[in-house]
């Protein structure tokens, strides 16, 4: 990927102020946060797609982007699928693969790129209370400074809740690809049940390299996509409401392996 200083103001001084604006809630709320705290500084929000989200999270982005008057600027190295054609395998747990491909190696390189030009502040969305995350591996790129201001805020996911309320602000109910290893039986559920093509999708790459997106063990259904939807199908519904899935996912924060 090509990057040119012309696509992406810097402040007075010459430094790039760049949002890690996944589209969680964690990254949307500080991006709105710092809109409002430092209205003068012209933030550049960038994303790194996989090309596997599903509908809504396409829209979320663009709505972000007319909500904070700033496009988001995608950073892609590929697609899911052309991922796992050159690995040759699915991701696991054991292989995150996806994730460095997809996500930290793009974003490693568009800071290089930049910090070349000028330094940079990089903004991420880490929390007062998930002290044990880091986040990426990237300062020591000369000229980049990292920065965590929800933990700088001491923020916690009930203020990051509240800030999402008070901005108006709604997140998908799922932000991260359309199938993954990471995801909870409830949401193969209802990839099965919303997103008929995409679960097709998944269960196509399970027959393509013999392995499956599903931890073996994990729980007593199914561990095949295709004998999992076909459970489905038949009437047989994971005992986990709508209500408690879309809480359990919240308090989740989404994938936390794949967040910038």
């Amino acid at each position: 990927m090509t990057t040119s200083d012309s696509l992406f103001p810097r402040d007075a001084n010459g430094v790039l102020h760049v949002v890690a604006l996944s589209g969680g809630h964690d990254s949307t709320a500080l991006a709105f946060l710092l809109k409002e705290q430092q209205p003068d500084t012209p933030f550049v929000y960038v994303c790194t797609p996989t090309g596997n989200e599903l509908p809504a999270m396409f829209e979320h982005w663009r709505n972000l982007g007319e909500r904070l008057g700033r496009r988001l600027v995608p950073i892609m190295a590929g697609t899911l699928e052309s991922v796992i054609e050159q690995q040759k395998m699915l991701p696991n747990f054991r292989a995150r693969f996806c994730t460095r491909i997809l996500k930290i190696e793009p974003y490693r390189k568009f800071l290089i790129e930049q910090a070349a030009i000028g330094p940079i502040v990089s903004y991420v969305g880490l929390r007062a209370d998930e002290e044990g995350r880091a986040g990426g591996a990237y300062s020591d790129i000369e000229g980049v400074t990292m920065r965590f201001p929800l933990r700088e805020m001491g923020m916690s996911e009930n203020e990051v809740q509240a800030t999402l309320r008070r901005f108006e602000v709604v997140c998908p109910d799922r932000t991260d690809c359309a199938y993954c290893y990471h995801q909870r039986l409830g949401e193969w559920f209802e990839l099965w049940r919303d997103h008929p093509e995409a679960a097709k999708g998944a269960v196509a790459l399970e027959e393509t390299y013999g392995a499956t997106l599903r931890t073996p063990g994990r729980d007593a259904w199914p561990t095949a996509l295709k004998d999992l939807f076909a459970a489905f199908a038949s009437g047989k519904v994971p005992e986990l409401s709508l209500n408690r899935m879309k809480r359990e996912r919240m308090e989740a924060g989404g994938c936390r392996v794949c967040a910038l």
